[in-house]
């Protein structure tokens, strides 16, 4: 995600099928990005599918990404969790990892993967970009959704 002026994504097509993997972990902040991206999907793209699938922590994200991808069944994929920080290195291992591996997917897939698994110092960090509107990743994630299933679909041959 940039800091770059957020806009709305132009609307070509209204077909459009998204999904989006939940870690359960965090749930309250993860439960906002949910909430927000669905709401910016459905509003921005009347008529577009959705579909959610919830996994235990971040971790298990690309898994259900990779198996979604597999089988072409949505146009865009988002992944959304949230990892705190906490006194061991052990969720900067765990942001790189799953950076990495949902990276990999949408490259050997051609499946466009918005990575919305947040790696947060705290829960003041995770309230800002998960519940309140002024800079929520949830949305930012919609968009970018939208805006890549876009530039896929006139890249592909009709």
């Amino acid at each position: 995600m940039s800091n770059a002026v957020p806009r709305r994504p132009r609307v070509v097509g209204t077909e459009h099928r998204f999904t989006i993997v939940a870690s359960q972990f965090n749930a309250r902040f993860v439960e906002g990005l949910v909430d927000h991206a669905t709401e910016e999907l459905c509003a921005l793209v009347p008529g577009a599918v959705v579909t959610l699938h919830q996994v235990p922590g971040a971790f298990e994200i690309p898994i259900v990404v990779r198996e979604v991808a597999r089988q072409k069944s949505a146009d865009a994929i988002l992944a959304l969790g949230v990892i705190l920080k906490g006194k061991t290195t052990h969720a900067e291992h765990l942001s790189h990892s799953v950076t990495n591996a949902l990276q990999q997917i949408a490259l050997e897939t051609g499946v466009p993967v918005i990575n919305a698994v947040l790696s947060l110092e705290d829960e003041q960090q995770a309230r800002e970009r998960c519940l309140e509107k002024k800079i929520n990743r949830g949305i930012e994630a919609a968009r970018a959704a939208i805006q890549i299933a876009e530039v896929m679909s006139e890249l592909r041959p009709k």
